[in-house]
């Protein structure tokens, strides 16, 4: 149910949403507007045809226009609002005729933290961010008695929607991404308690090649924070937030903690593979704490820690004794060699690995290398990457590459490649776009191949 002092906000107020989308937290988000009455534009690249599942989510509503298969400037003039969704380009004349109309330009990640009112834990980072976020929301869920909320980058969670389920006492722990972050710029506003977990190269292609304009979203995470407030992060970003705020003029006024896989203490122990989530832990850790939690409950709940799907996702063994690991969010080359690591015994070369997809552009030295070290067989998922990359396969003699159509054929030839005691994993390093939706498809469809063959 919505609350009463919520509707001011959005009753009667001309909105245009930028983005209705296929995941679900578009389409709540708008129906969450609607409901208190605003007079909404919805508008998406995509076609009615393309979009269907959503239109028929949203077709009861009298006060939505539907504006699909092409944006109209009209759109983006004489509005109230505009709340647009993750990934719009930083150049879209559309947001720029908003702008100079001095009209608002929100997102709901945002909206949901000034609305609310509520303590917000979030975190960012190009790695690390998922695990670190449904680790605090844990520990939090079980060690205290109020409302804890889950949202922000989050698989079919509207954040607007969250709006109905915040009580007295409640907080939400958000894991935002880049371009959520740029909603909170746009509102000058930063959680309480901030995360930032790493900073590597990532969506230069969004952002045309240029790192600043990258860590510049990121760094709104903690940019509009007071004395009041926690930063928990490493000594790398620290550096960096250190020189973003001396370039744009500003204090790092806030609390800072620091953290590395060191500072977490010897009795807290990570259900967790690899070293990059000892790190995960230490930052989640120190969030913690900053929330006036104990270390001894802080532990416990460390320990209980079940993970998040797609990261490192232990699936199961199947009937020929193979260990299969879902690690699909592993979208860049980095990612790929944290789970090589953590999977892989140099001695026994016992890995088999799916991998492949679009191309970000990124740096696939440490990855090639570290596949030639760890990794039997490579099964290789169809894409501009995929393509880029033949030289190396070409080059590569200790890995029996295998170039496959689509991820039905690579998990057959996965399991062929594979003998009792190997480790199948996929890892793509690249994005999935072109073969598929979205990363959470490539996920889906690769839960679906492989469970009848669990034991």
């Amino acid at each position: 149910m919505i609350r009463e002092e919520y509707l001011p906000a959005f009753a009667g107020k001309k909105i245009t949403v930028m983005g209705l989308g296929l995941l679900g937290r578009g389409i709540g988000d708008i129906q969450f507007l609607a409901e208190c009455g605003a007079e909404l534009i919805v508008t998406d690249l995509k076609t009615e045809e393309q979009l269907a599942e959503s239109v028929a989510k949203i077709a009861d509503f009298t006060n939505i226009t539907l504006r699909l298969g092409e944006h109209r400037l009209e759109d983006f003039e004489g509005r109230d609002m505009i709340v647009k969704a993750a990934g719009v380009p930083l150049d879209s004349p559309f947001i720029t005729r908003a702008r100079e109309q001095g009209i608002r330009i929100a997102m709901s990640a945002e909206l949901f933290a000034e609305i609310s009112g509520i303590p917000v834990i979030a975190v960012t980072g190009t790695r690390g961010k998922s695990t670190v976020t449904n680790l605090i929301h844990h520990v939090l869920t079980h060690a205290t008695e109020g409302v804890v909320l889950l949202g922000g980058n989050v698989r079919g969670i509207s954040n607007l929607q969250l709006l109905k389920d915040v009580a007295d006492d409640s907080v939400i722990v958000m894991e935002l991404d880049s371009w959520q972050l740029q909603g909170f710029g746009e509102s000058k506003r930063s959680p309480n308690i901030a995360v930032f977990t790493t900073f590597l190269d990532d969506h230069l292609n969004y952002y045309n090649n240029d790192r600043d304009a990258y860590f510049n979203d990121k760094a709104n995470i903690f940019r509009y924070q007071n004395g009041g407030d926690t930063l928990v992060t490493t000594p790398s970003v620290l550096k960096l937030a250190q020189e973003h705020a001396k370039k744009h003029g500003y204090q790092l006024d806030q609390e800072v903690v620091l953290a590395d896989a060191s500072t977490l203490p010897d009795d807290v122990m990570v259900p967790l593979l690899g070293e990059h989530n000892q790190m995960n832990a230490a930052l989640a850790y120190e969030a913690l704490r900053a929330m006036g939690l104990e270390h001894e409950e802080i532990a416990t709940y460390i320990a209980s820690f079940p993970g998040v799907e797609g990261r490192l996702q232990r699936l199961g063994t199947t009937k020929e004794k193979v260990l299969v690991y879902n690690d699909n969010n592993a979208t860049t080359p980095d990612a790929t060699v944290a789970a090589l690591k953590a999977l892989g015994d140099e001695s026994r070369r016992d890995l088999v690995l799916i991998l492949g997809g679009a191309d970000k552009k990124l740096d696939t030295k440490e990855l090639f290398a570290t596949i030639d070290t760890y990794v039997k067989a490579a099964v290789w998922l169809p894409g501009t990457g995929t393509d880029a990359y033949t030289s190396y396969r070409d080059t590569s003699k200790n890995v029996k590459h295998i170039l496959t159509k689509n991820l039905e054929e690579a998990v057959a030839e996965a399991r062929g490649a594979a003998e009792a005691g190997d480790i199948i994993v996929l890892s793509p390093a690249f994005a999935s776009f072109g073969l598929f939706q979205n990363e959470y498809e490539r996920n889906d469809q690769f839960v679906k191949l492989i469970e009848p063959h669990l034991q």
